[in-house]
């Protein structure tokens, strides 16, 4: 899928010869050939030749551009706001539970059990509250977008879309950083293992369902 770096570096003089070129029945394959051999990079060729849609059509038909709509905006920053809302409390109830079986013989004050019990209740009623409205306005967008797959071009759509995959990855690394360095250290113990999966199995999660939507997007770019 283009980025707004990919889209801003198509110029004018490019869009036009591309438009002109494939107006004239030239293959994809000749245009992207002799734009290479006139120096453009494989991106800026790429994206000029996305915008217009590979059909048997007598003239080029351009594909929707990305947009940017006030109510898709609310609606993605909502979605996405109630997603991290969801994942971090989860994560943080796995772990207040987690330290409930496991308790650290450390920590046995009664002031240490009564603040776990208030996190506990916090990460609960988070939950109640963000999951529902996480789940609702997924299915809003979903809708839509099956009504109209166009919406799929949101600008904040993509660009937080790319901000999750950007945020999962970097705690899924860090996640294996802390396991390798735990276990260098002989330090792992069954607390601290649960703890690593849990954020393994969320932030992999996450990942891999909105990687599999990237890749839904790049599909139809190229379709």
């Amino acid at each position: 899928m283009l980025t707004i770096e990919d889209t801003m570096a198509i110029t004018d003089d490019l869009h036009t010869f591309v438009k002109e070129a494939l107006s004239r029945q030239l293959p994809r394959r000749e245009v992207d050939g002799a734009l290479r051999r006139s120096g453009w990079s494989a991106t800026q060729i790429r994206g000029a030749l996305a915008e217009f849609a590979d059909i048997d059509f007598p003239i080029p038909v351009p594909r929707p551009r990305p947009y940017l709509d006030a109510r898709d905006a609310f609606l993605y920053l909502l979605l996405f706001a109630t997603l991290y809302t969801t994942a971090f409390h989860l994560g943080h109830l796995a772990f207040l539970l987690i330290d409930q079986v496991w308790p650290d013989p450390a920590f046995t004050n009664p002031r240490y059990v009564e603040g776990i019990r208030r996190a506990m209740r916090f990460s609960i009623a988070s939950l109640i509250v963000a999951t529902p409205v996480f789940l609702f306005v997924s299915r809003i967008t979903s809708r839509e977008i099956q009504a109209d797959p166009a919406k799929r071009n949101s600008k904040v759509r993509r660009w937080l879309t790319y901000l999750t995959l950007f945020i999962a990855s970097s705690v899924l690394i860090g996640d294996v950083i802390a396991l390798v360095y735990n276990l260098l250290s002989g330090e792992l113990t069954v607390r601290l293992v649960l703890k690593i999966l849990t954020i393994a199995v969320i932030a992999g999660a996450t990942f891999t369902f909105y990687l599999w939507d990237i890749r839904i997007d790049e599909r139809d770019v190229h379709a």
